[in-house]
């Protein structure tokens, strides 16, 4: 029985943790389920870091981390688009390489993904609107109501998130990915770069044509702005490339109608008038291209002077992973390196998070934040957990002596209404959600990483590219139990699954 983890890469985004391995041993790094403690050992045995650097578990237990920012005081903001909240996590003051705590600081948002700071006010993107509250750095507390200053967002289909940062210009830029794999958008805002004043005053769209740029900085060296992009899906293991575009006011970076350095689009581009030709013609080309499907997300570019000397003014960039490829690749942290003629050289900076025969995933991450010191975040929104590189040596692996022993996480019973599997069966052929998803596969294992319920609930907020449906609470239970239902049927298959990353 076959079982493609990409389904599950997207399915257990925020609501199930990972196993972390230390070389050939199997040690739960967090229980499925939430419980279980977690070893900052495994941690440093896994994962491997440049030269230079070690990496230690910051802050775990954080479903569906997503993006990152850093007070004055050294506290660290944390979005969770499927909880509806930002936590802050308290500085490590005592040294001993940990949080020293943590507490939601807002709730009861729509999806909130990006975050800034900026002078004593906290900017928070929601996959609809975009909003403010006074934040005072020295408690890390709000000092004010929160308010919402740009509205009216679209956040349907797959790419809702909404990334924000602040330009060296004063002006907050805001990203909005596509509603689909490859269409012509109805929402001129969708599949661009939009920027406004702080206040909320004069959204305008400031670059189209890129499919989901959701992270995006300005070079400390010049200070251009560099926006990831992730490729369309469903074109083979190899292409289109995801992107690095060099981002400027007015321009056309391609999509849907061209990918890569202006190749057409067998869908769109291909046989097209002289209209689109035209647009394919003047569209801009990356500056960087990384592999398919390899799902570039947050982007940083290092500034403290406490980096190493080859690692100021280089740009971090987290590859989320592959979902839309036969062998998986991606899932670690590389790094940028400009030299004198302009040429980007690309390194591993941070990786472990794919096993070695490339099918077992232990990690994906996201977004990337660096404080003054030099101390450099890193989330991860399959693990529920927050990464801290400094400088220093990273120890070496685990001896076979030092190996914790085998541990398996119990079965849990789930108690199946057939009637209600029948009726999930229906909706799931109703809205096609087929479409996506080519191969024939099986959900293997559900019931050890969910309850009914937890299942239910993730319906409320899909880790993109996933469309929200708005399904009522009976159909977030039926299709939940549909879903469980098939572990029980070794010889029935979805009818074709495969969401996105």
């Amino acid at each position: 029985m076959k079982y493609a983890l990409t389904f599950f890469v997207t399915l257990a985004t925020g609501l199930a943790a990972l196993v972390f391995l230390t070389p050939g041993v199997d040690i739960p790094w967090k229980q499925l389920t939430g419980g279980g403690d977690t070893d900052e050992q495994v941690v440093k045995h896994q994962l491997r870091v440049a030269e230079g650097y070690r990496v230690d578990l910051f802050a775990d237990d954080l479903p569906n981390a997503r993006w990152l920012a850093v007070t004055r005081r050294g506290d660290l903001l944390v979005s969770q688009p499927m909880r509806g909240q930002v936590s802050l996590l308290h500085a490590d003051s005592d040294r001993d390489g940990r949080s020293d705590g943590r507490r939601i600081l807002i709730e009861n948002l729509s999806r909130p993904h990006g975050l800034v700071l900026h002078e004593d006010w906290l900017y928070i993107a929601e996959s609809d609107a975009v909003g403010r509250v006074a934040f005072d750095h020295s408690d890390g507390r709000l000092a004010g109501s929160y308010q919402r200053i740009v509205t009216g967002l679209g956040d349907s289909g797959n790419h809702w998130t909404k990334t924000i940062g602040m330009g060296p210009d004063g002006w907050l830029y805001l990203s909005s990915g596509s509603t689909c794999n490859v269409c012509e958008e109805e929402d001129p805002q969708r599949a661009t770069i939009m920027r406004f004043r702080p206040d909320g005053s004069g959204l305008e769209i400031f670059a189209t044509g890129l499919r989901n740029s959701v992270g995006f900085d300005w070079s400390p060296v010049d200070g251009a702005l560099y926006a990831t992009d992730n490729g369309r899906d469903w074109l083979g293991d190899d292409f289109p490339p995801c992107e690095l575009n060099l981002v400027e006011q007015g321009a056309f970076y391609g999509w849907p109608f061209a990918n890569g350095n202006r190749i057409p689009d067998p869908d769109l581009g291909v046989d097209a008038g002289p209209e689109i030709q035209a647009k394919i013609a003047n569209s801009r080309n990356p500056v960087h291209n990384f592999p398919a499907h390899n799902a570039p997300l947050g982007i940083q570019f290092l500034r403290s002077p406490a980096q190493p000397e080859n690692y100021r003014d280089v740009a971090l960039v987290a590859l989320h992973g592959s979902w839309n490829r036969s062998v998986k690749d991606g899932y670690k942290v590389v790094s940028l390196h400009w030299d004198d003629s302009g040429e980007i050289r690309q390194r591993d900076f941070l990786w472990g998070f794919l096993g070695p025969q490339r099918e077992e995933v232990f990690g994906r991450p996201v977004a990337i934040a660096e404080d003054a010191a030099g101390n450099i975040y890193i989330s991860d929104d399959y693990a529920g957990a927050i990464y801290r590189v400094t400088t220093g040596q990273q120890a070496g692996a685990v001896t076979a002596a030092g190996r914790a022993p085998r541990i398996q996480a119990p079965p849990k019973p789930v108690a199946i209404d057939s009637d209600a599997a029948q009726r999930g069966g229906e909706l799931y052929r109703r809205h096609n959600c087929g479409q996506c998803h080519a191969e024939q596969v099986v959900l293997e294992n559900l019931s050890g990483k969910y309850t009914l319920s937890s299942l239910a609930d993730y319906f409320d907020t899909p880790t993109p590219p996933m469309p929200k449906y708005d399904f009522s609470g009976t159909e977030k239970r039926a299709l939940a139990h549909y879903l469980m239902s098939l572990e029980e049927e070794t010889d029935i298959t979805l009818p074709g699954t495969e969401p996105g990353s």
